[in-house]
């Protein structure tokens, strides 16, 4: 990486290649508002963008300030490598990264008109109109006005008037919701993985007994509802395991360092220190830093890193205790 000295600059475009921008990209002038960024690779902006259109031709990039495009983000299918976005990113249109092998990973929130992610990791939410997400996490919630699509995902929460799955999808909290019933794309899996021992799978330890990822049906697992009130009537379909939450609650007493391990992902670049999530095997700590966090959870995703499947039986007899 070499300090950037002389840079293609004028009113239309900015172009960065092998850059350290020790600062921000911010239009001085009306005219600027129009400009384009092109990222032709291995370049590190150290302040906030603002583009009409951000287009990343390759990586590596890391832009460690706040991101807002007027027209589109955009990564090209081909781009390798690795994209970073350590604060909150957004578009008054469309984020597209549909790069297959380019890893790609937010910090903070995102925040578009339309939001499609490949192969990207985001340590805050989606705020967006639709959202399509294939083979990423989100560890918070994916929340859409429209429509939500995920293929082969693992999410905190998701909340839409209309949400597609295929492949497997996993949820990290008990309940999702739509307004529409789910649609399912054959062979389609929805799980929950609430009670999975995360904190165990990351330390490379045995899975505690009554924990596990449940497999949800979305007929059965299907709470819908009514919303009323003076001037509007809504249904709203939930998709719950929190029964069975609150009956593990009850027998086991023990904490699978799930909140521990979701929210020390969810700082992101927050986490001002690393800590330790206890010790593995061998006796050594189990350090929780994010790059180590974000290849636990494509892993899981991945199956890599194998959760046992929760039978979901408990002896009432113990609740007698509480």
């Amino acid at each position: 990486m070499k300090e950037l000295k002389e840079i293609r600059f004028n009113e239309n475009s900015v172009q960065l290649k092998d850059s350290l921008v020790k600062g921000s990209i911010l239009p001085e002038k009306a005219s600027e508002l129009t400009r384009t960024v092109t990222v032709q690779g291995n370049t590190v902006i150290e302040g906030p963008v603002y583009a009409h259109k951000l287009e990343i031709q390759n990586g590596d990039l890391e832009i460690q300030g706040a991101v807002f495009t007027q027209l589109e983000l955009y990564i090209h299918s081909e781009a390798t490598g690795s994209v970073t976005f350590k604060k909150s990113v957004g578009s008054a249109n469309s984020i597209v990264l549909r790069a297959v092998g380019c890893t790609t990973v937010f910090y903070s929130d995102v925040n578009a008109k339309s939001v499609t992610l490949c192969n990207t990791f985001v340590a805050g939410s989606i705020y967006a109109d639709e959202v399509v997400l294939e083979n990423s996490v989100v560890i918070g919630g994916v929340f859409a006005t429209q429509s939500i699509d995920l293929t082969e995902a693992i999410v905190g929460t998701f909340n839409a008037p209309a949400v597609r799955i295929a492949q497997s999808v996993g949820l990290l909290l008990p309940s999702a919701f739509s307004v529409e019933k789910i649609s399912t794309a054959p062979e389609a899996k929805l799980y929950n993985l609430s009670l999975a021992d995360l904190g165990a799978l990351y330390k490379g330890l045995p899975q505690a007994a009554n924990s596990g990822r449940i497999e949800m049906s979305v007929d059965a697992d299907d709470v819908k509802s009514t919303l009323i009130n003076e001037e509007v009537q809504k249904t709203l379909h939930s998709y719950t395991v929190v029964g069975k939450v609150l009956a593990a609650d009850l027998i086991d007493a023990d904490k699978f360092q799930n909140h521990f391990l979701l929210t020390a992902a969810a700082l992101g670049a927050q986490l001002l220190k690393t800590y330790d999530i206890g010790v593995n095997a061998k006796g050594e700590p189990v350090l929780l830093s994010f790059e180590k966090i974000r290849d636990f959870f494509f892993n899981l995703l991945h199956g890599k890193v194998e959760v046992q499947s929760m039978d979901g039986k408990f002896d009432i007899s113990q609740l007698k205790k509480f």
